[in-house]
């Protein structure tokens, strides 16, 4: 915000709640958040390398912590998946989908917890007015994980059935073969495709976006005073040590749902 500008509570929450946007074409529509795609390749490449390190200094005899920590997520994340997938190697493919998603996920909607008014005063240094530092609070990051989902699951659809098998059970299930139920069945499971996306993403941004907002509010209890400052850190830290749990429940959610849309892809009807 503009200094000496007299302080405006809506404008600090429309402020943060900027893109930094580059249009692609005419239009609202074609533009690329780009605070968005860089802090989720960023994170990815942060989480990639957090592993990586880990794993090139793993030793076969008594682990230290980080080696430790990270042989605990493996294992967590493969009994998940363990109980949900048995159509095959899960070693192959699944698993690791399922720790990417999970490890890149919690790091996505981790960034909630940095607070928002010291990021936006570094990038504020450093030229960018609007930022958004939370890729999960933008809808378009979390439809793209989910429409990735989508893309997989069709893949193992046609890998497990075949490209006629798969556009079979799209017409023939689950109402029945008759050609008259035809359009129903496609119309079904078209719908089913859609829904699932659209609850994989919307969960998702909903949770974290709702998070970053109530964040946004505690803070604003900062500019009423000492006393605002006092109860706005108080409450602001209780809502952080709270926001752990929305973090890695979410991450945990989204991670098992992209198991179970994949498993469901291999299965017959």
């Amino acid at each position: 915000m503009t200094a000496g500008k007299e302080f405006n509570a809506t404008d600090y929450i429309q402020h943060h709640l900027s893109f930094y946007r580059v249009p692609l074409g005419e239009g609202e529509f074609w533009t690329l958040n780009v605070d968005t795609v860089v802090t989720s390749v960023v994170l990815g490449i942060l989480g990639l390398g957090l592993i990586w390190w880990v794993v090139r200094g793993a030793t076969s005899g008594v682990p230290n912590r980080r080696q430790a920590f990270v042989e605990l997520l493996i294992e967590f994340v493969d009994e998940q998946v363990k109980g949900l997938f048995h159509h095959g190697d899960r070693n192959k493919f699944i698993a690791p989908t399922a720790l990417t998603v999970f490890v890149w996920v919690t790091l996505m909607n981790a960034m909630d917890w940095l607070p928002v008014d010291v990021v936006s005063g570094v990038l504020h240094l450093l030229g960018f007015e609007e930022w958004r530092p939370v890729p999960t609070a933008d809808v378009n990051a979390t439809f793209a994980l989910s429409i990735s989902v989508l893309l997989l699951s069709i893949y193992f659809a046609i890998s497990a059935k075949g490209l006629g098998g798969w556009i079979h059970e799209l017409f023939c299930s689950p109402f029945g073969k008759n050609a008259l139920l035809w359009p129903a069945n496609f119309l079904f499971n078209m719908v089913e495709y859609v829904s699932k996306t659209l609850s994989h993403s919307l969960r998702l941004f909903g949770n974290i976006y709702a998070g970053e907002i109530l964040f946004f509010l505690l803070w604003l209890w900062a500019a009423t005073g000492l006393v605002g400052t006092f109860f706005g850190f108080l409450l602001g830290l209780g809502w952080a040590i709270f926001h752990i749990l929305i973090v890695l429940l979410q991450a945990y959610i989204f991670m098992m749902l992209t198991v179970v849309y994949l498993s469901m892809a291999h299965e017959h009807h």
